[in-house]
């Protein structure tokens, strides 16, 4: 009898190593992969880094390139202002927003930066351009009016609304659209605001606008109207000519 119970205290003492030894393996195993994990995260944190200071090299590289964009001696360097669009400095200069793309080589012509430097070949000097141009919200004119149908017509082709609501009879236009920084001209451009002089080319009291739809190789323009001729409510193409009493206004 007491040697079966030494023979029992043997054998739960050889399972109490082993379960020791099993235990230190499972801890070893733990401690081992713990280590492992550490090591990973500081390596996740090392390339965070290291990808946070490419991103600024890279954000500083582009920006350095916005504000060194080299242009032309003959071209005028336009610096884009808050509310600017590709197609409104086109427009302010006489040109067209594919053509200031493929110049300056910018591939989304939707997307440019404030203070990115545009060049605009063949105007020479630079500058900012003066104070910038102010955007309309909303066509407030009566339906049907001339006026009325010449901001809706501009929206259409370059998604701004003129911004003088009064004082805006349509021969005032010219003289608002200064006050207002657009660009007034007395050459034509394609989708130009052509404003007409009370009586001049048939123009009542109250002068007249349209909108430029193409430029004729004479120089006279085709323009798209309300409020012309018999058909009041209708929209009619009319032929017009450059000249005295004429402004061309363009954003």
């Amino acid at each position: 009898m007491f040697v079966m119970l030494i023979r029992n205290c043997t054998a739960d003492r050889r399972g109490t190593n082993m379960y020791t030894r099993k235990y230190q393996r499972i801890w070893q195993y733990f401690l081992q992969h713990r280590v492992a994990s550490i090591a990973a995260g500081h390596i996740c944190v090392l390339a965070v880094l290291g990808l946070l200071l490419l991103g600024n090299s890279l954000g500083t590289s582009i920006f350095g390139a916005f504000a060194h964009s080299p242009c032309s001696s003959g071209d005028h360097i336009y610096t884009v202002v808050r509310g600017n669009t590709l197609g409104g400095i086109a427009a302010r200069y006489r040109t067209t927003w594919q053509r200031l793309a493929s110049y300056n080589h910018i591939s989304h012509p939707n997307l440019i930066y404030v203070n990115q430097a545009v060049c605009i070949p063949g105007h020479g000097s630079t500058s900012r351009g003066g104070p910038p141009p102010v955007m309309g919200r909303s066509n407030y004119f009566p339906y049907g009016q001339c006026t009325w149908y010449a901001n809706q017509r501009y929206h259409q082709l370059h998604g701004i609304y003129v911004p003088w609501t009064t004082n805006a009879n349509a021969w005032a236009w010219t003289n608002r659209a200064r006050d207002f920084h657009w660009h007034v001209s007395g050459r034509p451009a394609p989708g130009d605001i052509i404003d007409l002089q009370p009586w001049v080319q048939g123009a009542y009291g109250l002068g007249h606008v349209a909108v430029v739809e193409r430029v004729l190789s004479n120089g006279h323009v085709i323009a798209s109207t309300m409020n012309w001729g018999a058909r009041h409510w209708a929209v009619t193409n009319v032929e017009f000519s450059p000249g005295s009493g004429v402004s061309f206004i363009s954003y």
